[in-house]
């Protein structure tokens, strides 16, 4: 019985405004030869990252079977989209009403056995991310990306494939009619693309084009409350505590640095107390209103609310170590696992990254989220939550920039506090 045929399928989305103009990617490659075989493109309208994300995997997956719909195959999926690699590698619930029926849509193309998930940076995903940014491009114009206009490979260049171009030709519908996948394009092309054809954006060295101001998120950790300096477990389930006279004290050191810096244009808050009344000094101070966002609270550590961790570690040993392996695992008595967490997250930041696009937002929010956000732009794995310190009214910065690409800026600051 022969060997199963390995392909590589790289897969991207985007949002001009998240959710806004959306398209996505897809490209089917031989790893062996790195010929690509297959390119699948589309604008789909007014969508949200994750939505076209979630599209080009489908049409990545559906173009394999389009290709070998008899052969037994191996695929490995490549993508930029830590939420769609972890949902669909089973490691992250999925509950957002617009995801369920895309998963399982991507779930039932080819079978589950045949099919792994991994995660690259964004910089490694070029050749889909430029043929999600066609596809938008070709969406602001009127019209659909056509395979023949295809530049994508010009950021992917395979020496291999130069050598030996393989003829292009149609070989089916992508995605059931809405996408054109064209079978067998070498990925050697002329050294020059169309002129009209714009460079995907990208951040960081180089001369990377500008982008505008990005939509930046200053992290304020809320001040001490009288369980900050016993560390007990003081998430959104337990007593909900104000803020002690420490923490008040250190609320208006913080509102006296942004009024310094005056950079800061809106406030949003966690709804717990400790975090509406920190964020209620700094407002007062800076005249500005104060936003509640739900998705910024804290962890529900369940029944291990207001317990410092050598008492979890005594009454609940077991359930702690199962907690600390594992970010899928709730704390006992119906807490929320880190991943749902993240998940909550992911959606709040998508919501304000949309809302306040070109703005410097402070949020006012928790441990669990801060240690979040940063480990979702670092594209860190879960367990880096616990390898980061953050005091209270310590101050975080992420940025995050037309292309999707998120920039790390601060983390711990806590010098407005000396």
């Amino acid at each position: 019985m022969p060997a199963p045929r390995q392909l590589v399928v790289e897969a991207d989305g985007g949002s001009r405004g998240n959710p806004g103009p959306a398209g996505y990617g897809a490209v089917v490659i031989d790893p062996d030869t790195a010929q690509v075989l297959a390119e699948a493109a589309e604008y789909i309208g007014v969508a949200s990252n994750n939505v076209a994300e979630y599209r080009g995997l489908i049409a990545g997956l559906t173009a394999v079977r389009g290709l070998f719909p008899d052969a037994d195959v191996r695929v490995r999926v490549r993508m930029d989209s830590k939420l769609v690699v972890e949902q669909m590698s089973g490691r992250w619930k999925i509950k957002h009403p617009d995801m369920k029926p895309l998963a399982a849509r991507a779930a039932g193309i080819l079978p589950a056995s045949s099919v792994t998930y991994e995660w690259i940076p964004r910089a490694e995903n070029k050749h889909a991310d430029r043929l999600a940014n066609e596809a938008m491009d070709a969406g602001r114009r009127g019209g659909q990306w056509e395979a023949s206009s295809s530049t994508a490979a010009l950021d992917t260049p395979r020496t291999e494939v130069a050598q030996d171009p393989v003829p292009a030709g149609p070989v089916g519908d992508a995605t059931a009619g809405a996408a054109k996948v064209r079978a067998a394009m070498a990925a050697a092309r002329p050294a020059e693309a169309p002129a009209s054809t714009p460079a995907t954006p990208q951040v960081g060295w180089g001369s990377a084009p500008d982008m505008g101001a990005p939509a930046t998120f200053i992290l304020l950790r809320h001040g001490e409350t009288v369980l900050t300096p016993e560390k007990r477990f003081s998430g959104s389930g337990g007593s909900d505590p104000e803020l002690s006279a420490t923490g008040r004290h250190q609320a208006a050191c913080a509102a006296e640095a942004f009024a310094a810096r005056g950079t800061v244009q809106e406030i949003v808050s966690s709804p717990l107390r400790r975090c509406r009344e920190t964020a209620g000094a700094v407002a007062d101070r800076l005249g500005l209103p104060v936003r509640i966002e739900d998705g910024l609270r804290e962890t529900d550590f369940g029944a291990w609310e207001g317990l410092t961790f050598a008492e979890v570690r005594e009454r609940f040993g077991t359930d702690l170590s199962t907690w600390l392996a594992s970010s899928d695992v709730a704390p006992t008595g119906g807490g929320e696992s880190f991943t749902e967490v993240a998940e909550r997250v992911s959606a709040a930041r998508d919501r304000l990254i949309a809302r306040y696009a070109g703005r410097t937002v402070l949020l006012v929010t928790h441990v669990t989220p801060i240690k979040t956000l940063a480990r979702l732009a670092l594209g860190a794995p879960p367990e880096s939550l616990f390898r980061m310190e953050l005091a209270p009214a310590s101050v975080s910065t992420v940025a995050y920039y037309a292309d999707g690409n998120p920039s790390l800026r601060l983390l711990n600051d806590t010098s407005h506090l000396r």
